[in-house]
């Protein structure tokens, strides 16, 4: 930790000293103030105040979004500098907020959930479905938000809203182009994107479409300065020569071999206002890929050198389609009213082969999900109430077979889930209330309740025989939080939150009975209840003159109810006859207990008139409670930094930014699990940093030139839990036309 705090004092002295001096410009940063008057959409669901928010939130607005120049979503949010993603390939990306990763974190867009029955607690590479070039804003939420949202958000949010129609305020028409086209040289990122809009004063349109190419990865070359010795390469890979596998020498060892894959992404939504308070929106995304090659498990070793020959997701295909209808009024009732409906059709799909073997194996999953929301805003004298209903049905099928890729036969295989029909429903009610006390503090509170069931049918038994045809579960959530605000003057906030969150079991939890091993089977518990945590947070945010604002939060987080495969009894019996042998009876059980404290700091200051500097700063440490010494957490990442240095005039912006990763030591691994020591070095997976430049011209009024080097330095190294070593140098260019 001390060479962590060293490292950042060395980092922030070396940027003071290049910003003390002055500039000559005349073209400033314009107006730039800090206040607490900051919009936030996502806490509550309508627009209200930083000042009257007690949880810790992040915004990305779309110029932020546009100069990042991310590759896809996943980078956006990591280069966040508060949130931590991890990638078993290049087309991945799983979310980690603080210390909650994957199915325990909740991804939202336009309001629609996009965690469904399927979504896993190990790594998701779902966040990539999404298109960054069509993103509005980002606001991700910290610590559990489940009152609002629901199941999975125990770590947090990620909410994503995309652009909206515009209508013709002046004239009768309102047309505007963006279009976009970057290369990157480090994967020879080839990405088009084009987004039109047309308006009316009752009527308007937006269509986007992006197009995104990705070759094969290239890794850092140079040694990393915080490990002495090299990792991650790939000296040699599978490939198939004349009807047989084989090894091959990479005359590249940094390049890493299929990681390549394609992404298309489409956005239509049409808005109807017939009248100022009312408005209807029609939302459609489509998303889809190549096959995008599990890069981790094609450098798995095996007998031959390699464990596999083919491992690679299928096209991933996202579907949304949503309706909302919004009513406003100054007076009545309710000021706002929001109806929506929507409908998700999601296929992923699996796809393996080992090596030296003739038989490709297919799992298919494809999921529907019909949801429904509609929401209150009301407001009265000194009291800000909004409440609603919300409802969500899944359904899956999962199908499997495997294919001789010699003699083109196909025969049945085992599903990854139950080869029946699999539903979960959740609804719930839940209301969210502020109230302000006095000038400057503000009480904060809600309460959810809801119902959740699920069934799973097993209607093929052939490959594992079980003695039953049905998992079912069913189980009632509670949740809620209460918090403080004071603001005692203009430029000081303090908060206290305390809340709850919780997952409710999905499919994924259940069909842990596909896993069993020699001597062991591991079956459905329709007991298993919920996972809850119970998180204390304090906030504290001080501003300087309106030049700077430093906002902290630190948080306790108990987590409760964790599930874990334990022994189990079927009918009473602690074993029973499974495939021709006594094996022991398994099942997933909430027995864990965990505890998760941390602190994020984050400062931004206007240092002159051209200057900004910014700092975040993230410490996370979790552990299990054991009836000896605590154990390790998984999901768990190191300490993280980001220092950034942005000048901007008139027409031209420039930013240099650190990100900074500490070390995480193999004794801090959550050995066998998610942490992944197998793709890190003997020592645990090493400390990184990076520096990079973006710069952005408006050489035109209707033209803008941006253009950039990440990992300056071409530093090798990997980000924790990964399978796949980061980006080297990659210098890249951006052509943008706004009309």
């Amino acid at each position: 930790m001390k060479a962590h705090i060293l490292f950042i004092i060395l980092l922030i002295l070396t940027n003071f000293k290049i910003t003390n001096g002055q500039s000559n410009e005349t073209d400033t940063i314009q107006n730039k103030a800090y206040t607490l008057e900051e919009v936030i959409i996502s806490v509550n669901k309508t627009a209200e105040t930083k000042k009257t928010v007690a949880q810790q939130v992040q915004v990305l607005n779309s110029t932020e979004i546009a100069n990042t120049q991310s590759q896809t979503t996943a980078d956006l949010i990591a280069n966040s500098g508060n949130v931590f993603i991890q990638k078993s390939q290049l087309g991945g990306g799983s979310v980690t907020i603080r210390g909650f990763e994957a199915s325990r974190t909740l991804l939202v867009i336009d309001g629609i959930r996009m965690n469904n029955l399927i979504y896993r607690a190990g790594h998701l590479q779902n966040i990539v479905t999404t298109d960054n070039n069509s993103l509005e804003r980002v606001e991700i939420l910290f610590g559990p938000s489940s009152t609002v949202y629901g199941s999975d958000a125990l770590g947090g949010v990620i909410h994503l809203y995309t652009k909206k129609p515009l209508l013709a305020t002046e004239g009768n028409k309102k047309i505007k182009v963006n279009a976009m086209a970057r290369y990157g040289a480090v994967n020879k990122e080839a990405t088009g994107h084009l987004d039109f809009n047309y308006g009316t004063k009752k009527f308007a349109s937006l269509t986007s479409f992006t197009y995104s190419k990705f070759d094969d990865l290239k890794g850092g070359k140079n040694q990393n300065p915080f490990y002495t010795g090299s990792y991650g390469e790939r000296p040699y890979y599978a490939d198939r020569i004349n009807g047989h596998d084989s090894i091959v020498k990479n005359d590249d060892r940094y390049l890493q071999v299929q990681s390549d894959y394609s992404q298309y992404d489409f956005l239509e939504k049409l808005l109807f206002q017939p009248k100022e308070n009312l408005s209807h929106q029609l939302n459609i995304q489509y998303s889809t890929s190549t096959d995008i090659p599990r890069y981790d498990r094609l450098t798995d070793p095996g007998s031959a050198g390699l464990r596999y020959a083919k491992w690679y997701y299928g096209p991933q295909t996202r579907l949304l389609t949503a309706y909302d209808m919004n009513v406003k009024k100054a007076d009545g009732l309710f000021q706002n009213i929001h109806f929506g409906l929507n409908y998700q059709d999601i296929k992923e799909s699996r796809h393996t082969r080992s090596f030296n073997s003739n038989n490709l194996s297919h799992r298919k999953e494809h999921v529907n999900v019909i949801g429904g929301n509609l929401d209150f805003h009301k407001v009265k004298m000194q009291h800000n109430i909004r409440f609603g209903l919300d409802a969500q049905f899944n359904t899956l099928k999962s199908t499997a077979d495997r294919e001789n890729i010699v003699t083109g036969v196909s025969e049945k295989l085992d599903t990854r889930y139950p080869d029946g029909d699999n539903t979960m429903m959740n609804t719930a009610l839940y209301i969210s209330h502020t109230w302000q006390i006095n000038e400057q503090v503000y009480l904060v509170d809600g309460l959810r309740a809801g119902f959740v069931s699920l069934n799973s049918n097993f209607d093929d038994t052939t490959f594992f025989q079980f003695p039953f045809k049905k998992a079912k579960q069913s189980n009632p959530v509670f949740s809620g939080s209460i918090g403080l605000i004071n603001n005692p003057s203009d430029d000081w906030k303090l908060s206290l939150l305390v809340s709850t969150g919780f997952r409710v079991p999905n499919v994924e939890d259940l069909s842990k009975v596909f896993e069993s091993s020699p001597g062991a089977v591991i079956v459905p518990n329709p007991d298993l209840k919920p996972e809850r945590t119970v998180n204390t947070e304090i906030g504290i945010t001080k501003m300087f003159m309106e030049k700077t604002i430093w906002e902290n939060a630190i948080y306790y987080t108990t987590f409760l109810d964790a599930i874990v495969t334990d022994k189990f009894k079927f009918n009473g019996l602690d074993s029973i006859v499974y495939d021709g042998s006594l094996s022991q009876v398994l099942a997933n059980q909430n027995k864990g207990e965990a505890y998760i404290f941390g602190f994020s700091s984050n400062i931004k200051s206007q240092c002159s008139d051209n200057i900004l500097l910014s700092l975040a700063m993230n410490y996370t440490y979790g552990r299990i409670k054991t009836d000896s010494s605590d154990a390790q957490l998984d999901h768990i990442p190191p300490f993280t930094t980001r220092l950034s240095m942005t000048y901007i005039n008139k027409k031209f912006s420039s930013e240099f930014y650190i990100n900074y990763n500490g070390w995480k030591k193999l004794k801090d691994y959550y050995l066998n699990g998610e942490d992944n020591e197998q793709y890190a070095t003997p020592e645990g997976m090493p400390a990184w940093f990076t520096a990079n430049i973006h710069m952005s011209y408006q050489v035109h009024k209707l033209i803008t030139i941006q253009a950039g080097v990440d990992n300056i330095f071409d530093t090798q190294y990997r980000v924790f839990a990964s399978g796949i070593n980061a980006p080297g140098r990659n210098i890249f260019a951006t052509l943008r036309f706004h009309y």
